[in-house]
């Protein structure tokens, strides 16, 4: 594994783990006044029932502040991969999950490291990601990657400060916020999964528009993230949600389009209010991803 291999794999993980993470508890959502609650309103009040049921469930999954989590997610060609771990998000997101890269491109390159799983630990103002030894050669013996965040957005732009911002505020509950913002959201009706009896309902989001209502971003961050998705091909995405009788999320599903194949995030949740605990690791055995970009490839 030669450092061209190394600043591409870090890179990768970059994306993999962020990815992950807002797999499994959406992306950054929109304000309390978004405009789902009066686009939704019918005559007599009959149509009101599911803006209310939601805000009722957004409301209920962000005070259960943690729960485990399963994930399965797909970039087109990139890659596939699942997730399996415990979550909170009480202050920040929080919490250890177990990447397992089924296919596409990055899965051949986790390969060359000896493992297609890694561990991966969320703190409020970083995530990291232990490696196989064989990357651990080329860095000083080190196993894990730290990822400042404010690292995403120096490397990834408009993009990067978007998945920045998301992932400091993701919970759960941020699915529930794009359905609200959407004002495009239906009751499908009743449904089982896994045993759980839920309610299903779905909409669909436009993803620029819901970025530049809700994220934070600068004019410039925003036009560049814009850049980005139509370069990848991502418009909108459709949300799918399953809610059981205490107003708790159970699954959750969010599906679109790129020009590599289909995107696609599902996530289910359980056993609410688990303890969670993240470590940092140790720092003689922690290589930056700022460090690891800065290296000059080798061959």
């Amino acid at each position: 594994m030669n450092g061209m291999t190394v600043r591409r794999l870090a890179l990768g993980i970059a994306t993999a783990t962020a990815l992950t993470g807002l797999a499994a508890c959406g992306s950054s959502g929109g304000s309390d006044d978004d405009k789902g609650s009066s686009d939704s309103k019918g005559k007599g009040g009959l149509d009101v029932s599911p803006i209310a049921a939601l805000r009722q469930i957004e409301s209920t999954t962000d005070k259960a502040d943690s729960a485990k989590v399963e994930s399965e997610t797909t970039m087109g060609s990139a890659m596939s991969m699942k997730a399996k771990g415990s979550l909170g998000w009480a202050d920040g997101l929080t919490g250890t999950m177990t990447i397992t890269y089924t296919g596409g491109q990055m899965a051949e390159t986790m390969r060359q490291t000896g493992s297609t799983s890694m561990e991966a630990r969320y703190l409020p103002d970083a995530y990291y990601a232990k490696m196989g030894d064989r990357f651990a050669a080329q860095v000083g013996g080190k196993h894990w990657v730290k990822y400042a965040y404010d690292d995403l957005e120096r490397i990834g732009g408009g993009s990067g400060a978007y998945m920045k911002d998301a992932m400091q505020n993701s919970t759960p509950h941020q699915s529930v916020k794009m359905l609200l913002a959407s004002g495009d959201v239906k009751k499908v009706g009743r449904e089982e999964v896994r045993g759980v009896n839920t309610t299903h309902y779905s909409g669909t989001v436009d993803v620029a528009e819901l970025a530049e209502k809700s994220s934070g971003l600068s004019a410039s961050q925003l036009a560049d993230m814009k850049k980005q998705l139509e370069q990848a091909g991502v418009t909108t995405e459709t949300v799918d949600i399953w809610v059981n009788d205490e107003n708790l999320l159970v699954k959750k599903v969010e599906k679109g389009q790129m020009k590599t194949g289909e995107l696609s995030a599902t996530a289910y949740y359980s056993d609410y209010g688990t303890p969670v605990s993240a470590e940092k690791p140790p720092a003689s055995d922690t290589a930056d991803f700022r460090d690891l970009m800065n290296r000059q490839p080798t061959t």
